[in-house]
């Protein structure tokens, strides 16, 4: 089928052996690719009681039928596996440009499984596999294994996806990184690599990615180009700012969290601004491949060029530790980069530090506002030395060690992102019942409640968010199973858009409710495997912090997160039962 390279490679790190399969069709048009094909492969291969770091599990890398075709944004490829920091069906998503060399190398996904007895990486290159000696990479940071195997290859376009010392580290945050600075960063995928000593994945190909109907392909992504270029969030802020131009957005709302989450304002956000990093470390726009928006930033820090920080890395290491300092951020966030950390993580796991020394919980003095220190842990937590040990562990498992789990600012241990849940319900909402813990990506509420895309919602009321969060989260699913970028959705695009692009390229018949159908299919089989795992009704919440204590200034002030008027309404909406489990129609409705 077009979009598709047509093969799936099997590798198994314990006997050494690489077998390409071809890619059924069935798994194509129930699931699409990307993160639709790995949660199914990971689904099939792999006992949800497994432990996450044992050769049992697996690891998937996988594109869409988008990733590559030439359609606006269609870059994005997929890590799935049992992560390591909370035990989910997690999938991570990245952008860049390797996931579109993966398949005109000749394949559509790499199912990893078993582990290596000695450090390896996987060289891809025009329907070619080989495992090859990474002996000399090992200890390596992100930009030196990278640059390394470009030059033992004699291959300088090939792109690499690997770990840092904090994979190798078994870090429970530890990133997959491509590109050196795109990271598949959520739920600890990196450690995974690292378990498996399985230091990089490099590609390269001269394949085409070939498209069914090129001339009805134009007329939509004509359009789809004129609707990116005139929205007001990406036709205009991220291209001119980046990410972090939700900074004062998200501030003068109210919903900032500062300080591990004990308030949502923090009155020197201008300093860590998208504007600001414009005026100061700003040098180039970095684009992912086939990307008309550019919201990547190329920036200069002690003069040496990195990308970012987001939006996200800005908050978790800037106010979230009470740090205005832009120059320790962007440190930060390039050495979690190098590192191969999460740097949400990262920082969410330092403010909670920094909350339980200010309380006297834990012997060592860390600060609020302190940069250099901040720095310091990163490098600490990377390497796994002195504090760093335990708190790249993540935030969860380091309050509990020290008897105050609720300090930790996450939800199925995984750390909430840059939006007070108590000042946006339904971004709560969507939080709580991640099924890969508490990220904002997964259903980015923020999209209606803040931006007013596709419409304005009032972010403070708990009524009809049930809905919206249960579409968001299968659109989301959808979208990741494509292979394209979440920010064509803030143009807006919706459920018809996607269907359309899907069917130029494949040449298959989708619609608009096959598009939100598959996704609702992938967002159930993560949630089964998640049950299977262990995980329960009582998972699906937030600190007691955003449930008790309520916010202090602005609009939202007086406000908590309001689960009970949420939650049994979201669980009724997705035809699971009182306890959150999908109920026989459901699993027959969606062929499960």
């Amino acid at each position: 089928m077009d979009g598709y390279a047509g093969t799936i490679l099997y590798v198994d790190l314990t006997r050494g052996t690489l077998e390409p399969r071809p890619y059924p069709e069935e798994l194509q048009r129930q699931y699409f690719g990307g993160r639709g094909l790995g949660v199914r492969l990971i689904t099939d291969l792999v006992d949800p009681t497994t432990a996450p770091l044992g050769e049992g599990n697996v690891i998937v890398f996988a594109t869409g039928p988008l990733t590559g075709s030439g359609v606006p944004l269609g870059a994005r490829y997929g890590v799935m596996t049992k992560s390591p920091l909370n035990g989910t069906l997690c999938s991570s998503d990245s952008g860049g440009f390797f996931g579109t060399e993966l398949k005109r190398a000749g394949f559509d996904a790499v199912v990893i499984s078993g582990r290596s007895s000695t450090p390896v990486y996987l060289w891809l290159h025009d329907k070619v596999a080989e495992l090859k000696d990474a002996s000399a990479y090992w200890g390596k940071t992100v930009n030196e294994t990278t640059d390394g195997l470009l030059a033992e290859l004699g291959e300088p376009h090939a792109k690499v996806s690997c770990i840092g010392p904090a994979g190798e580290r078994l870090s429970l945050i530890a990133c997959v990184m491509n590109d050196k600075f795109r990271a598949a960063g959520r739920g600890g995928p990196g450690a995974v690599m690292g378990s498996k000593y399985l230091k990089a994945i490099v590609t390269r190909g001269s394949g085409k990615v070939t498209t069914a109907r090129p001339e009805e392909l134009k007329g939509v992504t004509a359009d789809i180009r004129a609707r990116i270029h005139a929205g007001g969030v990406t036709g205009t802020g991220l291209p001119e700012y980046g990410t972090s131009v939700l900074v004062n957005i998200i501030n003068n709302s109210h919903m900032l969290p500062v300080r591990n989450h004990q308030s949502a304002y923090f009155p020197t956000a201008e300093n860590l601004s998208g504007e600001r990093v414009r005026e100061t470390i700003f040098v180039r726009k970095k684009p992912c491949y086939a990307c008309i928006i550019g919201c990547g930033r190329g920036t200069v820090v002690d003069g040496v060029e990195g990308e970012g920080p987001e939006y996200e890395q800005t908050w978790s290491l800037g106010a979230d530790c009470a740090i205005d300092d832009l120059t320790w951020v962007a440190r930060a966030n390039n050495l979690c980069n190098n590192l191969g950390i999460d740097a949400l993580s990262a920082g969410v796991t330092i403010a909670c530090a920094m909350e339980l020394s200010e309380k006297g919980i834990i012997p060592e003095s860390i600060r609020f506002g302190d940069g250099e220190q901040m720095y310091d842990l990163v490098r600490q937590m990377g390497y796994r030395e002195g504090i760093g040990d335990q708190l790249a562990e993540g935030s969860y498992r380091f309050a509990e060690r020290y008897g105050h789990p609720e300090l930790s600012m996450s939800a199925k241990k995984l750390e909430l992102a840059a939006y007070d849940p108590r000042a946006v319900q339904g971004q709560g909402l969507s939080y709580a019942t991640g099924v890969r813990g508490g990220d904002h990506i997964n259903g980015y509420m923020i999209s209606p409640e803040i931006l007013g895309l596709p419409e304005r919602l009032d972010p403070f009321v708990t009524e009809g968010k049930a809905a919206w969060t249960r579409t968001f989260q299968d659109l989301t699913a959808a979208i990741d199973a494509c292979g394209i970028c979440l920010f064509t959705s803030l143009a807006p695009l919706g459920a018809a858009d996607y269907a359309a692009l899907l069917s130029g390229v494949t040449g298959m018949a989708v619609t608009a409710d096959q598009v939100m159908e598959t996704g609702e299919r992938i967002w159930n089989l993560q949630k089964l495997f998640n049950l299977r795992a262990g995980l329960t009704k009582a998972d699906d919440t937030l600190p007691p912090r955003l449930l008790h204590e309520p916010l202090q200034e602005g609009a939202p002030k007086g406000r908590v997160w309001e689960r009970d008027a949420m939650l049994d309404e979201y669980y009724a909406i997705r035809g699971w039962d009182a306890e959150g489990r999908p109920t026989p129609e459901t699993l027959h409705r969606l062929g499960l």
